[in-house]
This record gives structure tokens, C-alpha cells and sequence, in this order.
């Protein structure tokens, strides 16, 4: 099968080659497992950060990808609860203990980090952690929903918000512009703000409904009961904190976090952002029922993630286009 894999961790630069195009064997399902023929694979900022050393692979080489749709080609022995031809999904849990803290558990397995992902033509998983696809949409529209937008669904509960209290994003890439349409649908009476450094995406968060959009550090029109954070950086978390109504959350839904503004936190006061009962909540991977209860919510919002393919020779571009360009939505590989 084709494949791109992840040899060697790596600084980014506008001319990097972070992934080799390679021939690899085509893996066989083991029991309980199916073996999928992928169809599309999300790119996300989790990609990022393995090739640049923040989460480092369990080992290498690797085949990344964690937003994965495919056809089920294969079953191992004694599977059951899928058929030859299904079509299904996988997030960033390959695998985990099934237990309801399942994201925090060591026998969490990362899809795309500690098992090879889906950026190649076949992969394999347990049975148990796939889930359908919803016939509404097409490989490219459901692959952010598997990630960015299944731990933009987690995130969200993770805020505690009841329906009117002010909501903010700060960061609008492939999670958080379907947050914006989840929120319309949760909580209709709810106002959303987002901030973001680039006008362009400021004004694409308007076009698809925010009520208002400034730039990371700008004050909104109001003081905000919860925050969810989707950036790398650490400037966006000061100035949300500073945003929050008092016993507010700022909810940080990211594996990791970049070193080049981490002086910013220097700049945190207790008095301003902290005190007062203000909180910071991080998410932590994501389970198999986000993902499961995520998907036939958002068919039922009308939720249509924006997306840019590529093919899956191209993923180099993608991932280059993710770090150093403005981003509409999300980019999704497309596997023949």
C-alpha cells in the first residue's frame, strides 16, 4: 500500500518535507480488529505537533492521520458488529480500556501517534472503535467531524453553559467553526464571539453567524461565561482569562501547546484573570461516545464543516498550508 510516513522530528519551515511517500506492507486485521480501505483522513494540528517534537510518537517510523473515513475491507477473527463494505470512522482513540474515563486511562492509543493512522490506503483498529458514518455526508465533510469536531463537542460540555450565557472562541480553524454551529444548535439563546489574528478568518467567522469577531487580545462587548481555546499559542489564554465573567472557565482544547509566546504567561495576574473563581479546564483526548454521540447531532444541526482537500501525495502541502497560512475550516486528504 501508499503511505506517508513520519521518519525524523523536525523544526517546520516553508520548504520542509516532513513526510516521505512510501510503499509499506498492507497491515492484517488480529482478532477483534477490521481493516480498512480509507477513503479521507482529516489534517490537524495534533500532526503538527508530532512532527515538531511537542508529542513525540510512541515510535517511528509512523503513518499519521486520526480523522479517518473508510470502507471496511477486512475483518479479523471473531469481530463482530461491523460488515464487509460499512462505511465508518476513527478518531484519535485507536483504543483505550472502554471505561467512561477512557481518555485519561495509560491504556489510551493514539491513532496516528502510537498506532500508524490514516494517511495510507489501509489501517487497522478494534472492532469496538469505529463508528458509522452518517449517510448526509460526503469522506471530506465527515473527516473533521471525527476530531475537530467530536472534541469541539467534548469541549463544549466541558464549559457548563446554560443556554444565554455568552460563549467565546478564541482560534477559529476546523474545531472551532463547527463549534459555532453546534452552539447555534445547543444553545440558540447564546451569543458567540470569536477572536482570531487573521481579518480574513474574523470575517469568515461572521459569515457563518458569530455576533461579533475581533482579534485575540481585543476586548468583546461583554464579559464571557466560558472561552474555548483551539490556538497553539499562549498569548490567546491570558487574554481570555482577562475576558471571563467571575467564576468563568477558559476550556483548552489542545494536545499541546507552542514554546515561541510562552513568556505571554508572565503578563497573568492573579487579581485580574484568576481571582474571582475564574477556572481553567483542559480537554484530554478525546472517548469513543464523544464520537458516537457527537456524529448524529451535528447530521441533526445541519452541521457542514468547510473543508479544502488534497490528495494524499500532497499531505507535505497540507500540513504546511495548516501551519503557516490563514485556514478556512479544515483540510482533509483524499485517499484513491
Amino acid at each position: 500500500m501508499r503511505a506517508q510516513i513520519l521518519e525524523v522530528l523536525q523544526p517546520l519551515t516553508e520548504s520542509s518535507t516532513p513526510l516521505r511517500w512510501a510503499e509499506m506492507p498492507t497491515p492484517q486485521p488480529g482478532p477483534g480488529e477490521v481493516l480498512l480501505h480509507v477513503r479521507a483522513c482529516g489534517v490537524c494540528h495534533t500532526e503538527l505537533d508530532e512532527i515538531e517534537g511537542r508529542l513525540v510518537p510512541a515510535e517511528l517510523p509512523i503513518i499519521p492521520g486520526h480523522q479517518v473515513i473508510a470502507e471496511v475491507a477486512g475483518l479479523g477473527e471473531g469481530t463482530s458488529g461491523v460488515a464487509l463494505g460499512d462505511r465508518v470512522g476513527v478518531g484519535w482513540i485507536h483504543h483505550s480500556d472502554g471505561t467512561p474515563l477512557e481518555n485519561l486511562s495509560s491504556a489510551f492509543v493514539a491513532t496516528g501517534c502510537d498506532a500508524h493512522g490514516g494517511y495510507a490506503q489501509f489501517m487497522t483498529v478494534p472492532a469496538a472503535y469505529v463508528v458509522p458514518i452518517p449517510e448526509a455526508y460526503t469522506d471530506a465533510e465527515a473527516a473533521p467531524l471525527l476530531c475537530g469536531g467530536a472534541i469541539g463537542y467534548r469541549a463544549l460540555r466541558l464549559t457548563n453553559l446554560i443556554d444565554g450565557q455568552p460563549l467565546g472562541l478564541t482560534g477559529f480553524g476546523g474545531s472551532a467553526h463547527q463549534v459555532l454551529h453546534l452552539a447555534r444548535h445547543l444553545f440558540p439563546a447564546s451569543p458567540v464571539y470569536v477572536f482570531a489574528r487573521d481579518a480574513e478568518v474574523r470575517r469568515f467567522a461572521l459569515s457563518l453567524g458569530a455576533d461579533w469577531s475581533g482579534d485575540t487580545t481585543d476586548t468583546p462587548p461583554r464579559p464571557l461565561q466560558a472561552i474555548i481555546d483551539t490556538t497553539p499559542a499562549w498569548r490567546p489564554v491570558v487574554a481570555a482569562m482577562a475576558a471571563l465573567v467571575p467564576g468563568g472557565r477558559l476550556v483548552i482544547n489542545a494536545i499541546r501547546k507552542e514554546k515561541a509566546d510562552q513568556e505571554a504567561l508572565q503578563d497573568l495576574s492573579y487579581h485580574e484573570h484568576l481571582w474571582l473563581e475564574r477556572e481553567i479546564k483542559s480537554v484530554a483526548n478525546i472517548t469513543h461516545r464523544d464520537i458516537r454521540e457527537y456524529l448524529p447531532i451535528a447530521a441533526a444541526a445541519g452541521i457542514r464543516p468547510t473543508v479544502e482537500t488534497y490528495p494524499l501525495k500532497d499531505a507535505n502541502q497540507a500540513l504546511l498550508d495548516l501551519k503557516f497560512r490563514p485556514t478556512r475550516g479544515a483540510k482533509v486528504l483524499i485517499v484513491d
